[in-house]
C-alpha cells in the first residue's frame, strides 16, 4: 500500500491530525498555492470536542459534532487527505512512515492532540468511561442506556442501583457538564421513559481532587457552578480522590466505597506523542517542547501546536491551557509564519490572548469569564449557547443543533436515545482441501 501522493513543485506541509489545530491551519494554508497540503487524521472527519459530552447523554447525534474532511476542503485542489495512522517519525530525512507507507515533507507540523491519562491506573483503563473522542461518546451514550434496560431486570436492589448510580471523576468544565445534564435528565426524562424504575434512589457522584470545581476559572465561577450542581441534586465530593474501580465498586482514597457500573473519567489528559522524537523533546505532560514559532525543540523544519504542544510564556510557565482557542490562534499565526518563510522573511512570535472561557450546568444556568466581564446564570448560557454554535463547522449544522436545542428547551426531551450496538460480523473461514 501506498500513500499515492501527486509530486509537484510545491513546497509540501504534512499536517498530523485534523483537530482544532490543524484544521485550521491546513485551511488557511489551502489558499497559498506555492503549498501542496497533505492532511493526514486515523479518522475521516474533523471533531468538535467540546460538545461530546451532548453526544454521551444523548443530547446530539454524533453526525451533528463530526464533519468530513473532504467536505470541508472539497474545492481546494491543494490539499490532500489521508486516512491512516502516523507511526513513526523520521526528521533526519524528512519522512514519516505511516499505515500507508511513506510520506516525504518539506515541512512537518504535529497536531495531534490529547488522550484520556488513567495516571497509570489499570483497573481505570480497563473499567472507566473516557471521553476524548465521538465514538467514546457514544459508547457512553450506548452504555448508560442499556444499564437502564438492565436495571429493570435486575434481581436484587444493589444490581439495581450499581446499574443507575454514576460517578464522574474530574470537576473541569467537562465533568460539570457532564453531571448537570444527566441531574436534568434524571429530573425530567428518565422517570417518563423508566416509570417502574425509583429515580429518588440514583445517585450522582462528582468526585474533584481539589477543594472546588471548575478550578481553572474564577472564584466567582466555581461557587455559582457548585451551587448549581447542589441544587440539581448532584452529590459533590470535593477533596476526595477516586483510587479504585473495579467495574462495579469506585473505592476512594478515604476509604469509601460505592456500588456503581458507571465510572465517567474526566479527570486528565495527556499529550499524544509520536515515535521519532527524541525524550530531550518532551515536557511536562508528554508534550513536545517548542519554541515561540511553534518549532519543535532542536528541529527547524519540525513544528508542534495545540494540546501537544508545550510552549511558555511569562504568564504561562507551564504551557498554554490544552484548550480549543491556544490551538486555533497558533495554527493561524503559524499559516501566516509559513508564507513568511516562503518568502525569505522572519517568523513572528506566538502571543497567546486569552478569549475567557465557560462552561454549561444545565438548562438556563452556565458560568462565563471574559477577561474584562465575569457573569453567570441565564444570560452566561446563552452567551455559552452562541459561541458554541458559531465555533460549528457548517451552517446547516449550526441550524439543526439550533433547532435541537430549541426543542429540547420546550419540550425537556432530546428524543436521541438510541442504543446503537455495531454489528460484529463473522467471517467464516472454509478450508479446502487440494
Amino acid at each position: 500500500m501506498t500513500p499515492n501522493l501527486p509530486k509537484t513543485e510545491q513546497k509540501r506541509v504534512v499536517i498530523v491530525g485534523a483537530g482544532f489545530g490543524g484544521l485550521v491551519l491546513a485551511r488557511k494554508l489551502s489558499q497559498n498555492s506555492d503549498l501542496q497540503i497533505v492532511l493526514i487524521d486515523k479518522n475521516n472527519y474533523h471533531q468538535f470536542q467540546p460538545l461530546f459530552y451532548q453526544v454521551a447523554m444523548a443530547g446530539l447525534e454524533p453526525s451533528s459534532i463530526a464533519f468530513p474532511l473532504r467536505k470541508i476542503f472539497q474545492s481546494k485542489k491543494n490539499v490532500n487527505i489521508r486516512v491512516t495512522q502516523v507511526l513513526k517519525i523520521n526528521p533526519e530525512v524528512n519522512v514519516i512512515e505511516t499505515g500507508l507507507g511513506a510520506i516525504e515533507y518539506d515541512y512537518l507540523v504535529l497536531a495531534t492532540g490529547a488522550d484520556t491519562n488513567f495516571f497509570g491506573m489499570k483497573n481505570m483503563i480497563d473499567n472507566a468511561m473516557p471521553m476524548k473522542s465521538v465514538s467514546e461518546a457514544l459508547a457512553i451514550r450506548n452504555r448508560m442506556l442499556q444499564n437502564f434496560e438492565d436495571a429493570l431486570s435486575a434481581e436484587t436492589l444493589e444490581e439495581r442501583l450499581g446499574l443507575m448510580n454514576i460517578v464522574i471523576v474530574g470537576g473541569g468544565p467537562t465533568g460539570v457538564e457532564i453531571a448537570g445534564t444527566l441531574a436534568e435528565m434524571k429530573r425530567h426524562i428518565l422517570p417518563k421513559d423508566y416509570p417502574e424504575l425509583n429515580f429518588d434512589s440514583m445517585q450522582i457522584y462528582l468526585y474533584e481532587s481539589s477543594s472546588e470545581v471548575l478550578e481553572v476559572m474564577s472564584n466567582e465561577a466555581s461557587v455559582k457552578a457548585k451551587q448549581y450542581l447542589t441544587d440539581l441534586g448532584v452529590n459533590l465530593r470535593l477533596g476526595v480522590r477516586i483510587a479504585d474501580f473495579d467495574g462495579k465498586y469506585a473505592f476512594t482514597n478515604t476509604g469509601d466505597r460505592l456500588r456503581t457500573n458507571n465510572l465517567i473519567w474526566a479527570a486528565g489528559v495527556k499529550a499524544n506523542g509520536l515515535e521519532g522524537i527524541p525524550p530531550t523533546a518532551y515536557g511536562r505532560g508528554g508534550r513536545v517542547l517548542v519554541n515561540c514559532f511553534n518549532q519543535v525543540e532542536g528541529f527547524r523544519n519540525v513544528f508542534a501546536l495545540g494540546d501537544l504542544a508545550l510552549m511558555t510564556e511569562e504568564k504561562y510557565p507551564n504551557g498554554h491551557p490544552q484548550l480549543a482557542q491556544p490551538a486555533m490562534q497558533q495554527g493561524e499565526l503559524l499559516a501566516k509564519n509559513f508564507t513568511r518563510l516562503l518568502k525569505g522573511q522572519e517568523m513572528k512570535p506566538f502571543t497567546y490572548k486569552d478569549l475567557g472561557s465557560m462552561a454549561t450546568v444545565g438548562r438556563n444556568l452556565a458560568v462565563v469569564d471574559l477577561p474584562f466581564w465575569k457573569f453567570q446564570g441565564f444570560f452566561a448560557w446563552m452567551t455559552w449557547m452562541f459561541v458554541h454554535l458559531i465555533s460549528i463547522v457548517g451552517v446547516k449544522t449550526r441550524l439543526l443543533i439550533f433547532i435541537n436545542w430549541l426543542w429540547n428547551y420546550v419540550t425537556y426531551d432530546q428524543s436521541l436515545r438510541l442504543i446503537i450496538k455495531p454489528k460484529i460480523i463473522k467471517e467464516k473461514l472454509e478450508s479446502v482441501e487440494k
